[in-house]
């Protein structure tokens, strides 16, 4: 078994170079600490950057950050400043970031930002390669590295990878406003597992996939053309254990052992017992509301004034991006607001908003999710946001209540906080004042239900989740699809075709020999679709039959004075010996019941459109909104199978249509009434939708049924796309 190899954007631990010294500190956060286990109890490796630019490495620091690397079964990737402003605070933070968090407006797009995204990819993907081996199973993390799994897998595809999104997938209609948008769908779909916090993160870039690229998708499997890439959910917990353990240790410690800080917050709640705190803990972003917070403070103090005086806001920002300019105004807004609520509400012994700009240390943070009684945690927009989970963790008197923003990841999993919108003045003001009337019991019946689930979901069983998954998708444990690529039975298959005397080949024509088109009149034969059939139907051992779905109109068009047997309308028609018969009587009795069905859905769907063959009707949507025909198609079918029963009729799926015919007539038939013919030591047959499945299923258990791309079939085998069928056809024309 191969190792882990870990990717994200910083290692797991600092390396800082301070009056020419260098010092290395562990890296804190949510990734860090759910990596850590992982990284320590089995074979892995962690690649990131070291935090310093190149140009500040000077030669004398090089062998010590190497040995602090190597101790640690880390690797580093040298970034310059360039990259580090173009690649890290450019795409990154000034392109991918707002714009995923529905702040599209502060999006700067460059072309220069976009071309170092790619570079910076490239070099991560070079230091990964150097460090990878056949086996191995390899963790990309987060929005630096969207390209990363498609540059990893091209050049390694063998090698297992999951990819894991922690911030929000936006909605299609924000994605698809990204000039690249194709290229990162590509990158993350290198991936065999793409693992997001939320089913909503999922379900839109599911919904992205399947628009923008037109891959089919199907519950949370997108199929490529040769794999199939998994899509599921795994909300981020956090160590439990280790805040609720020191929230115990902290709260049993004497006055004198605590920090000055926490001296401070506890002499004033002594002097002032009937006080109530309300705790805002962000760091410095857009997407965490908190100037909005503020004015949601404001209007519960005027809306309760008999509040004022017994309430205090302790809002924590912890800085961050202090030079991108965004960042600088928001900063000087907030300033804004907290003094002009103090100074419209402070009394002598009283301040409404105690406001602290600074980041703090672990103890700190535990000890004051214990002296707060409420956490107000509102972003506007968050991946997943674990300070409201830390600070349920560290209530082990199970008291306090939060409230709970419905932008933030985590309030689909802690329903039992106050759910508000926080957009939502009113709605901010009517949560504080029920979170501070809230008797304890309840806060306690609340709180007991999350610490339960918290503590079942903590960090490491989402990591352990992920690899979980990331096994089952790939390595040994192989899906029932991958078995069934040809590939691993060619030879055999081969084998048995050139030692046959008496063939018979039935290839289906549009998604098999051909390229679906918008167009589906422009889908004719080319030279070298023409030539290889030529080549195989030359051979006397060889019997050609093309059996389509399509009216005969077009195969007598395209392969006229041909010596193949021709099948149209799934059977309907036989042309042999060239001559058309028909197989059926009449849908005089049918059609005009079913027109008017389609017809009404043509008006609905923009795009689609009605063919009417001589015993057949098609609603086709190949040219509609993906998620729309989808939608539309389900309805059609629906409607028409009340008409299917009374009139003897089968309704088809196949790619991009919905078909009605007579349910005496399917490609299985017609094929089995075929062999009757002739004495045929070798059958074959090559399809690519649902109505190929007839003769998959119908045709002796000796046939060789290959089914074109990768979705359930009765089909042994399976080819990837008509290309591929092109080449196993040129195999066989020359046995």
């Amino acid at each position: 078994m191969g190792k882990i190899i870990i990717v994200a954007n910083r290692l797991p631990f600092r390396f800082s170079i301070d009056n020419n010294k260098l010092s290395v500190s562990p890296s804190e956060g949510g990734l860090a600490t759910g990596m850590r286990s992982i990284h320590t109890d089995v074979d892995s490796m962690w690649i990131g950057w070291t935090g310093l630019a190149k140009e500040e490495i000077s030669h004398q620091f090089v062998d010590d950050i190497g040995n602090e690397l190597e101790k640690a079964n880390c690797a580093s990737v040298l970034l310059t400043q360039k990259d580090i402003d173009l690649f890290y605070y450019g795409f990154s933070n000034n392109i991918i970031w707002p714009l995923f968090h529905y702040f599209g407006e502060y999006g700067v797009i460059k072309q220069e930002y976009w071309d170092a995204y790619v570079e910076v990819n490239k070099k991560y993907a070079d230091v990964i390669l150097a460090n990878a081996s056949v086996g191995d199973k390899i963790w990309i993390h987060d929005y630096h590295f969207l390209l990363l799994p498609q540059m990893i897998k091209e050049r390694m595809p063998d090698v297992s990878i999951g990819f894991f999104l922690h911030i929000p997938f936006p909605s299609f209609e924000i994605f698809r406003t990204l000039p690249w948008r194709d290229q990162l769908l590509n990158g993350m779909l290198g991936a065999d597992l793409v693992g997001f916090h939320t089913f909503d993160y999922k379900r839109h870039f599911l919904s992205a996939v399947k628009r923008l690229l037109g891959n089919e998708t199907k519950f949370n499997q997108i199929f490529l053309n040769n794999r199939i890439v998994a899509v599921e959910e795994f909300p981020m917990g956090i160590d439990f254990d280790r805040f609720h353990n020191a929230s115990m240790e902290h709260f049993n410690s004497s006055l004198s052992e605590k920090s000055i800080f926490e001296q401070e917050i506890y002499k004033y709640l002594l002097l002032t017992p009937q006080l109530k705190l309300v705790l805002s803990i962000d760091r410095l972003d857009y997407t965490k509301g908190i100037a909005r917070r503020l004015r949601a403070f404001d209007d519960f103090l005027a809306k309760y004034p008999e509040y004022i005086g017994r309430v205090t806001l302790l809002m924590l920002t912890v800085p961050s991006r202090s030079d991108i300019e965004q960042y600088q105004l928001m900063k000087s807004e907030i300033d804004e607001l907290v003094g002009s609520i103090n100074a419209k509400y402070s009394t002598i012994n009283w301040r409404p908003v105690w406001y602290f700009y600074r980041s703090v240390p672990f103890d700190n943070l535990v000890s004051l999710y214990n002296a707060c009684d409420i956490a107000l945690v509102t972003p506007v927009r968050d991946g997943m946001n674990l300070v409201a989970k830390e600070y349920i963790a560290s209530r082990f008197d199970k008291k306090g209540v939060l409230i709970l923003s419905e932008m933030a990841g985590a309030s689909k999993e802690m329903s039992e906080a106050i759910i508000v919108n926080p957009y939502n003045s009113d709605e901010i003001s009517i949560a504080l004042k029920q979170a501070l009337e809230m008797p304890e019991g309840e806060q306690v019946k609340r709180n007991e239900i999350l610490q339960t689930r918290l503590r079942k979901y903590n960090v490491e069983k989402w990591a352990k989740d992920f690899m979980s998954s990331l096994n089952r998708v790939s390595g040994g444990n192989e899906t029932e699809l991958s078995v069934k690529l040809i590939n691993s039975a060619r030879k055999s298959v081969l084998s048995s075709f050139k030692d046959s005397k008496n063939r018979v080949i039935f290839l289906d024509y549009d998604g098999t020999l051909v390229d679906f088109k918008k167009n589906p009149n422009l889908a004719y034969p080319d030279k070298e679709l023409y030539d290889l059939l030529d080549n195989i139907a030359n051979n006397l051992r060889n019997n050609l039959v093309i059996i389509s779905g399509r009216k005969r109109n077009d195969l007598d068009e395209w392969f006229v004075n041909k010596s193949y047997t021709l099948v149209a309308e799934h059977g309907v028609w036989i042309k042999k010996d060239n001559i058309w018969r028909c197989r059926e009587d009449s849908k005089s009795d049918w059609s005009d019941l079913v027109y008017p069905i389609m017809d009404f859905y043509v008006d609905r769907t923009p795009g689609s459109h009605i063919e009417e063959k001589d015993y057949a009707m098609v609603w086709h949507y190949r040219n509609v909104d993906p998620e729309l025909g989808t939608q539309r198609a389900n309805e059609l079918r629906d409607e028409l199978s009340a008409l299917s029963l009374d009139n003897n009729l089968e309704i088809l799926e196949g790619n991009k249509i919905v078909e009605v015919k007579s349910a005496n007539i399917n490609k299985g038939k017609v094929a089995n009434s075929l062999l009757m013919d002739n004495d045929y030591d070798n059958v074959t047959c090559i399809g690519d939708d649902l109505t190929d499945e007839y003769m998959f299923r119908d045709l002796p258990s000796s046939a060789c049924s290959i089914k074109v791309g990768h979705s359930d079939t009765a089909a042994k085998y399976i080819l990837n796309n008509y290309k591929d069928v092109r080449e196993f056809l040129l195999e066989l024309s020359m046995l």
